[in-house]
């Protein structure tokens, strides 16, 4: 059974950074991407970036392309979202979640295009 784990979310001011993590199990194919979702209070959630499993295939929101990076570290089943130059706008409760290989990074941006969620971590941008 797919895992999915994160870490990391808190509380941070404007301009600030913040680096969530995300421990995955339980896949047996490499043939998936993996990545973040976030949904702010009363929005629906929104793909803001994934990275493939086992190349360097990406998929970036326009809004956090610049600032936000993702790596990972496969001998760890480890991803990693590196969040700078925070704004309130990003605020918001951040889900790792993974997805099969569909062909395409579009399906990153949205969540028919992901098969497995983490429970989420909250993620605050405030004076």
């Amino acid at each position: 059974q797919v895992q999915l784990a994160e870490s990391g979310g808190g509380l941070v001011q404007p301009g600030g950074s913040l680096r969530l993590s995300c421990t995955a199990s339980g896949f047996t194919s490499d043939d998936y991407v993996i990545g973040w979702f976030r949904q702010a209070p009363g929005k629906g959630r929104e793909g803001v970036i994934c990275i493939g499993h086992s190349d360097d295939r990406k998929y970036y929101k326009d809004s956090v392309e610049g600032r936000f990076t993702i790596s990972r570290d496969n001998a760890k089943n480890t991803v990693y979202l590196q969040m700078n130059s925070l704004i309130p706008e990003d605020a918001g409760v951040y889900y790792c979640a993974a997805g099969f290989w569909r062909g395409s990074t579009w399906f990153c941006s949205t969540e028919g295009g992901m098969d497995y969620w983490g429970k989420g971590t909250l993620v605050t941008v405030s004076d």
